[in-house]
């Protein structure tokens, strides 16, 4: 590997960031923001359910795999939604 598998998620955040605002603004066609709250709901249940089951369960690294990159990558799974969402219903009015 290039990098360390301790900074990884740091590397790989922005990257994955970036594809999900534009999943959101150009894929994504709710219109309000309860059809954002519901999505924002639904992708971090999935991101961390995922991530538990075929990360946590299946490698079980050794210094553990919940460290502030992961808590910051589910915040921006259920945040981002809300902001495009926020933002989108604010340029319809």
């Amino acid at each position: 590997m290039i990098v360390p598998p301790t900074i990884l998620g740091w590397i790989i955040m922005p990257i994955g960031t970036i594809v999900t605002i534009w999943v959101l603004l150009k894929k994504i066609k709710g219109n309000s923001l309860a059809y954002y709250f519901s999505l924002a709901v639904i992708w971090t249940l999935i991101a961390i359910v995922f991530d538990y089951l075929f990360l946590v369960k299946v490698f079980k690294p050794a210094d553990g795999y919940y460290k502030l990159d992961v808590y910051l990558y589910y915040v921006l799974t259920f945040v981002l939604p809300l902001i495009i969402g926020w933002s989108k219903r604010h340029k319809e009015n």
